[in-house]
């Protein structure tokens, strides 16, 4: 815990500090942490921040500090940053950030600190120093090619840079690691940092601190490459994730947990609070901002995978009779991005039959919501020979206004839908009558009527209907689906339709969202169910002819019942 009080953080009019105390703030970062945290109008720092700053200070030379969302990682970082100089003005820091803007915030954040608090007057920037929004000397330090503070997106220019100290704030973000190319290049950027750092071996540290952003998170691979990774939790792991995350948990998460598993680590988050945020996120989503467990994504957990799809371009009236799946090399999309998890690619087909013939239906499904964070989500499918084509998916988050039934039934008219089938729970039927009319003006040719399908637990029935299917190899999908759905998945990755499929397991609440993986589990589950009945009939038709059979059979040899003989027809 921090040494100081409250009467010994009190400053002088003039600004003069106690050498007393500037000695205990250089000694220990806690102090001076407690100090900024008092500056900016914060409550004291929590036991686990307090934590944090001791490891930030004691730690080895290469570290990884993963904690949960919202504990202060950034605030403590930049703190961190301005003791640093505080103790040794003479230290080069280059702190990388995910993105530009944010590197320049936190530049800012850090020089208006220096600028206001007594205790930093001293390394105010001279003159005739460096002052920018994304670099800047200390009043001490000595004329250098590197200034004191540089702030970097980790895109941006860092190759050339020299530093003591490298600090990684949350480098890893969604938009730069959604893919596996994403994470690949990620891992190469963060590679330079032994490049840039300085021959002061004394000296020299590099600092991680983050939070995953996804199951096959970057960090995975830090204790390989030397780190050591120490991670608090929101809540104190208990039973088979106690056990998994064991090796990098914090001494004091691991001391505590036996006495008070699963309850709030952090004082500033209480039970309520986290319940709320697991509801909001989702279960894995909540395992993995909150509980930093990745160890928990193992790939056999999610059984619906993007390599199981055929990527094939069909027309709107057309489809290939035949299209074969295969995995060879040839087959493999490379230049198509991939959201799944690590080693999941597209895949094309391996044969495409010259025939074509039209689709023997075409199906929209749509799941309704109301106004709020769901989408009013919907999925076009198409059947023809035995496989299911999936060529439009998209969603509106605006309830179902008239701009909202407006756009579905022109998606239903540009993809020449016969039937929408409307998700049956909700509103009592009020879609369907604010729908039905809508559709009949734009496209009377269309059918609607409610769906047969919302029986039993959600991811249940989502995975119980797409993995058959995928597992065949009979849902293929346009390519222009794949490209948009990439483009919806870098601005917000959850209402993306493969990031979904991808990530749905049979836990309850395992999706924050699911709507666009439920549109297409009922569209499909429409052309199974259709597939089925079918199968079902031509299985009733040949039973009755050989029923038949059986009977003449039985009337011939046991009846003697004979044939009529024919009359020759003579010409």
């Amino acid at each position: 815990m921090c040494e100081l009080g409250a009467s010994q953080c009190t400053y002088h009019s003039t600004g003069v500090i106690m050498s007393a105390l500037l000695d205990k703030v250089r000694k220990d970062f806690k102090n001076f942490l407690y100090l900024v945290w008092k500056h900016l109008g914060l409550p004291d720092p929590t036991p686990l921040q307090y934590r944090i700053a001791d490891y930030l200070q004691y730690g080895p030379r290469r570290l990884m500090i993963q904690a949960f969302r919202g504990i202060g990682k950034s605030w403590i970082t930049a703190a961190f940053v301005l003791w640093l100089l505080l103790v040794d003005p003479q230290l080069k820091i280059l702190v990388v950030s995910a993105a530009q803007d944010r590197a320049e915030a936190f530049s800012f954040f850090t020089k208006q600190l220096i600028h206001d608090m007594p205790i930093l007057a001293h390394l105010v920037p001279g003159k005739d120093q460096r002052s920018s929004n994304v670099q800047f000397d200390v009043g001490p330090a000595a004329p250098a090619q590197a200034p004191s503070v540089k702030c970097a997106g980790i895109t941006g220019q860092i190759t050339g840079s020299r530093a003591d100290v490298i600090i990684a704030d949350d480098v890893e973000v969604p938009k730069n690691s959604l893919t596996q190319l994403m994470r690949d290049r990620l891992g190469n950027q963060i590679k330079e940092f032994d490049a840039i750092l300085t021959t002061n071996r004394e000296k020299n540290r590099i600092i991680y601190l983050g939070t995953p952003q996804t199951e096959m998170s970057i960090y995975l691979d830090l204790p390989k490459r030397g780190f050591k990774v120490r991670t608090w939790t929101a809540r104190y792991p208990q039973g088979e994730q106690l056990e998994r995350m064991r090796p990098i948990l914090a001494p004091d998460i691991l001391e505590y947990a036996e006495k008070h598993p699963g309850e709030p680590t952090d004082t500033r988050f209480g039970n309520e609070d986290l319940m709320e945020r697991e509801a909001s996120y989702g279960r894995s989503g909540f395992a993995l901002q909150f509980m930093l467990d990745t160890v928990i994504s193992d790939a056999d957990r999610y059984p619906l995978k993007l390599a199981d799809f055929i990527v094939h371009d069909s027309d709107l009236d057309e489809a290939p009779v035949r299209l074969i799946w295969g995995s060879g090399p040839d087959q493999l999309m490379n230049e198509l991005e991939a959201i799944g998890l690590t080693g999941d690619r597209w895949h094309r087909p391996i044969k495409v039959s010259e025939q074509w013939a039209k689709y023997t239906g075409s199906v929209m499904f749509v799941d309704p919501s109301g106004r709020g964070k769901d989408e009013t989500s919907y999925a076009v499918i198409k059947y023809a020979y035995g496989m299911l084509h999936l060529t439009a998916v998209g969603g509106f988050r605006d309830g179902y206004t008239p701009a909202t039934l407006e756009s579905l039934a022109n998606v239903a008219k540009t993809q020449k839908v016969n039937l929408v089938l409307v998700e049956p729970n909700y509103g009592g039927g009020m879609f369907n009558q604010l729908f039905t009319p809508v559709l009949n003006e734009a496209y009377p040719k269309c059918g609607i009527e409610d769906a047969p399908w919302a029986r039993g637990q959600k991811e249940g029935r989502i995975i119980d209907t797409l993995e058959p299917v995928l597992n065949t190899h009979r849902l293929v999908v346009s390519r222009s689906v794949v490209e948009d759905d990439l483009k919806k998945a870098r601005e917000e990755r959850e209402y993306s339709l493969f990031y979904q499929l991808t990530r749905i397991t049979k836990e309850r609440g395992s999706l924050g969202h699911d709507d666009r993986v439920e549109a297409v589990a009922g569209a499909v589950f429409y052309w199974v169910e259709s597939m089925a009945r079918d199968e079902r009939k031509a299985d009733d038709v040949e039973r009755e002819r050989l029923r038949k059979k059986d009977l003449a059979k039985f009337a011939k040899q046991v009846m003697g019942v004979k044939k009529k003989p024919q009359t020759m027809i003579r010409r």
